[in-house]
C-alpha cells in the first residue's frame, strides 16, 4: 500500500510536471513541419525520470525565455527535471563553480578562450570521437566547428570539448534596398565587384560607407571585425588561426596587408561619409544613419547581425534595410568565409543527463524550434531553414550554410590586453593616420609583454 501511494504520488509530480512543460512550449508537438520524428527517435534512447540536469549559461531575459522553452521538450522527452541558470557576471562565475567542485552538468559560454582554459584545468568532460565525427558531417564547413571546439586538456592532448550551438554571422554588408534600386546599383557577389562599386558610386558623386569605430571605451572594435574578415579573403584559414595564437605575429607581412586592405576602405575621403579622419568619432551605433537620411549619406554599412536594433525607429528588415554577404575575392580561390561568434555547450559535471542533452542538441528540433521563435541562427544541414522567424534570419543562416570556412571572432580569441586593448586603440591610430606597419608593431609588442 505504501509502495502503491509512493508511485502514485511520483506518477501525478511527473504528470504535473509534463503539464507544466507543456503550457509553456510554443509549438504543439506535430504542428508545422518541425522534424518532430527527430524528437520522438532522441525520447525513445533516453528515460531519464528522477534525474536532476543542471544548466548553466549566458542566455538572460528574452533569451533566456526562449532556451526554456526548448528545455521544456528535452524535459517531456526524458522526464528529468531541467535547472537553467545565470548570472550577470556568468564567466567569473562559472570558473568560481567549477574550481569550488560545484559544477552544473552543462554549461554554455560564447568565450572559447574560457572554455579552453578550463579545459586545460581538467573540469571539462571530452564529447568524443562521435561527437566530433557528427559535427563533421552535419554541420555545414563541419572542419571549422570541431576545430572551434577543441582544446588541449589537462594532459595536453588535443580533444573536443564544446559543441557550438546559436551562432552569430559578422560577414555581413547592409544597405537601403530603395537606395540602390533607384541608383541602379547591383548587389556584388565578389570583392572584386564591391571595390568596382565603390568606384561607381563616387564617381556618380555619392559615398559609398558608413563607418563609425566610436563606443565609449572600447572606441577601435569595429575596425578588428573588418581586419579579421579581410584576413580571411586574403589569407587561408590557417594563417587566420596561428594569427590569433601570435604563432604569426601582427607584424607578419600577411597580417599588416590585411589591416591596410581595411584601409583601403576607411581610410579614403572619397569612400566614408564624413571623410576618413571622422571615422574613430562617430559612434557604431549612429553610423548606420546615413542609409536612411535623404539624400543618403551612404549607400552601405559592414556590421553584424545585432545592428538593426540601433536603425532608426520604423525601419523594415527586407523593405527598408537589407544586407548581403560580405564577399570574398573570385581570383584568391579561398572560398566563402564566414566570421562570426557564437556560443558553445560543454560537460562540466558528467552524468547520463548531460551526456543526453548533447544527444540532444544533435536533433533537428532542437535547432528548428529556437529557429522558429527568435534570435537564433545554426549551420545544420539537416535542420528546416523555411522555419526561420523571418527572412533575414533566413538569410542569414542560408549564409552560414553556403560558407566552406567559419572563424571565431579573432579579437575574442586573444588575450584580453591584445583583443579588447591594444588591438581596439591600435585601429584607432591607425584611422588617425599611424601606418599599418607602426600599428601592428605596438600590436605585437603589447602581445609580447603579456607573455
Amino acid at each position: 500500500m505504501k509502495i502503491s501511494l509512493y508511485a502514485s504520488v511520483a506518477a501525478l509530480a511527473l504528470s504535473a510536471a509534463s503539464a507544466q512543460a507543456e503550457s509553456h512550449q510554443p509549438f504543439m508537438k506535430g504542428e508545422g513541419d518541425f522534424n518532430w520524428e527527430s524528437l520522438e527517435a532522441f525520447a525513445a534512447k533516453h528515460d531519464l525520470t528522477g534525474e536532476n540536469v543542471s544548466i548553466f549559461g549566458p542566455w538572460r531575459g528574452d533569451d533566456q525565455a526562449l532556451i526554456e522553452s526548448i528545455l521544456t521538450y528535452f524535459t517531456e522527452a526524458t522526464g528529468a527535471t531541467v535547472s537553467y541558470a545565470s548570472s550577470e557576471s556568468y564567466e567569473q562565475q562559472i570558473v568560481i563553480d567549477t574550481e569550488a567542485g560545484s559544477p552544473p552538468n552543462v554549461s554554455v559560454l560564447p568565450q572559447p578562450g574560457l572554455i579552453a582554459n578550463l579545459a586545460a584545468k581538467g573540469f571539462v568532460e571530452p564529447l568524443g570521437e562521435d561527437t566530433e565525427a557528427w559535427l563533421r558531417e552535419n554541420y555545414s564547413a563541419g572542419d571549422s566547428w570541431v576545430a572551434l571546439g577543441t582544446f588541449p586538456g589537462p594532459d595536453g592532448e588535443e580533444r573536443l570539448y564544446a559543441f557550438p550551438y546559436k551562432i552569430d554571422v559578422k560577414s555581413l554588408v547592409w544597405y537601403s534596398p530603395d537606395n540602390f534600386e533607384d541608383a541602379g546599383y547591383e548587389i556584388p557577389q565578389t570583392m572584386e565587384e564591391l571595390k568596382a562599386l565603390n568606384d561607381q558610386i563616387v564617381e556618380d558623386g555619392g559615398t559609398p560607407w558608413c563607418i563609425g569605430l566610436g563606443s565609449g571605451g572600447a572606441t577601435g572594435w569595429p575596425a578588428t571585425d573588418w581586419v579579421e574578415d579581410l584576413l580571411l579573403r586574403t589569407q587561408p584559414p590557417e594563417v587566420y588561426d596561428q594569427w590569433v595564437s601570435n604563432e604569426i605575429p601582427f607584424t607578419d607581412e600577411r597580417i599588416v596587408a590585411a589591416i591596410d586592405e581595411f584601409g583601403a576602405f576607411a581610410g579614403n575621403d572619397d569612400y566614408v561619409a564624413g571623410g576618413a579622419g571622422a571615422v574613430a568619432s562617430i559612434d557604431f551605433r549612429d553610423s548606420p544613419d546615413g542609409l536612411f537620411s535623404s539624400p543618403p549619406q551612404c549607400y552601405m554599412h559592414k556590421q553584424a547581425s545585432f545592428i538593426p536594433t540601433f536603425f532608426p525607429d520604423g525601419m523594415e528588415l527586407g523593405t527598408d534595410a537589407d544586407f548581403f554577404y560580405f564577399p570574398a575575392y573570385e581570383d584568391k580561390d579561398l572560398g566563402k568565409p564566414v566570421l562570426g561568434a557564437g556560443t558553445s555547450v560543454f560537460i562540466t559535471k558528467d552524468s547520463p543527463g548531460a551526456r543526453a542533452f548533447i544527444d540532444f542538441i544533435k536533433t533537428p528540433i532542437a535547432h528548428e524550434l529556437w529557429m522558429a521563435q527568435a534570435g537564433f541562427l545554426t549551420p545544420f544541414k539537416d535542420a528546416n531553414v523555411e522555419l526561420y522567424a523571418n527572412d533575414a534570419l533566413k538569410k542569414q543562416g542560408e549564409i552560414l550554410l553556403n560558407a566552406t570556412t567559419f572563424r571565431f571572432d579573432g579579437s575574442d580569441l586573444m588575450p584580453a590586453g591584445v583583443g579588447a586593448g591594444s588591438f581596439w586603440t591600435g585601429m584607432v591610430d591607425y584611422t588617425g593616420g599611424k601606418s599599418a606597419a607602426d600599428v601592428a608593431q605596438s600590436i605585437q609588442d603589447s602581445w609580447d609583454g603579456l607573455k
